[in-house]
């Protein structure tokens, strides 16, 4: 039977029962007997075959519902204050909110949303589960990689790819879109209004015109670099809480947790996820329409680095770490929480249970 799985902000479903007791941490089971004969199964056990995670489509289903219900209510405004904050750094938290509020209000909470955001919320989830699951199984399968270590992989291959498949133009626009209204709002009344009555596709046609793939992708390299670090750091660090909540509750390794500690997995998880805070301010950098005569023309990594680090200091390439923790809070708690209902749901109106990481 499969066991009511939780599941982690952005993260793809990555674990089935029947590879459960293969993943498990060494050791014995509640329902093992001590001695030669617990050796024997567990020596047993370790000769079977890996079995390949099956990919469902109610789990590609539920996780771009799951994100785009993430997105939609907190999720875009504590994007849009992060992102003011790294491209603003002089701001803190209550400037940036006053910033983004002076752009119309709410509504300025939601720049990006539609139909970028949107985008890459029904689109992130299945390129994850697609490439993390595999290279994973790969791991296990040709090097004999344990849980932590094909988890840490299949989370950075997982992230490269979403970077180059769907969320590095994503994230370009959104930053476009966000940047470009603040920097005309400060300029000019009537230049903020160009700005909002220009559609949101004829702003895509016109960096696509003008520069093709590269513009529209701009920074997409600082993306890759930020998302296959977020997610495998996010997925090695969830799982080693997950561990250690076990081994302070004295569970076994085939015990399910409890949903509080899920969450608290989770969010550990996710918020140690952001010490690479500093790439993703030199993303909005690079992405950033702000107008400013002293940035270097043909931005780079390392060359957006050193422009931060000389105008800014250290602290400069940590802006917008507070929103970005909330942002990973909010996630854990709809993907988690809400993920186990949703599950539940679906397992009533369609028989099949969608399967992840517990």
């Amino acid at each position: 039977m499969t066991t009511a799985a939780a599941y982690h902000p952005g993260e793809a479903d990555r674990y089935s029962s029947s590879t459960a007791p293969l993943l498990a941490t060494p050791g014995l089971s509640s329902s093992e007997p001590s001695g030669t004969n617990s050796s024997a199964a567990n020596l047993d056990s370790s000769l079977q075959p890996i079995a390949k995670k099956k990919v469902s489509f109610s789990n590609i289903l539920l996780g771009a519902g799951l994100n785009l219900f993430e997105v939609t209510t907190l999720g875009q405004p504590l994007e849009v204050i992060k992102t003011t904050m790294a491209a603003n750094r002089s701001d803190g938290v209550k400037q940036a909110v006053a910033r983004v509020w002076s752009r119309g209000g709410p509504t300025a909470l939601y720049q990006g949303l539609y139909p970028w955001a949107w985008i890459e919320a029904s689109t992130k989830g299945a390129v994850l589960l697609f490439v993390s699951s595999e290279v994973e199984y790969q791991a296990k399968n040709l090097f004999n990689l344990n849980n932590f270590n094909s988890g840490i992989l299949g989370g950075i291959f997982g992230g490269l790819a979403q970077a180059y498949l769907t969320v590095g133009f994503c994230t370009c626009m959104k930053t476009v879109e966000i940047t470009q209204a603040t920097a005309a709002r400060g300029a000019a009344g009537v230049a903020a209004a160009n700005v909002a009555s220009a559609s949101k596709f004829q702003l895509f046609k016109q960096i696509y015109q003008k520069e093709g793939l590269r513009g529209i992708n701009k920074g997409v390299n600082a993306v890759a670099i930020r998302q296959c670090t977020n997610w495998g750091s996010r997925f090695g660090l969830t799982r080693l809480s997950e561990e250690t909540i076990r081994r302070i509750s004295n569970k076994t390794s085939d015990t399910k947790l409890t949903p509080i500690e899920k969450i608290l997995a989770s969010t550990l998880g996710g918020g140690l996820s952001v010490w690479n805070q500093p790439i993703e301010v030199i993303r909005v950098e690079m992405q950033s329409s702000k107008i400013d005569p002293n940035r270097p023309k043909n931005l780079t990594i390392w060359s957006t680095f050193n422009y931060i680090l000389k105008n800014n200091g250290v602290k400069g390439l940590y802006k917008g770490v507070t929103p970005r923790i909330g942002l990973g809070i909010w996630q854990t708690v709809c993907m988690v929480t809400f993920g186990d209902f949703a599950k539940e749901a679906i397992a009533k109106l369609t028989g099949e249970r969608p399967i992840g990481k517990h």
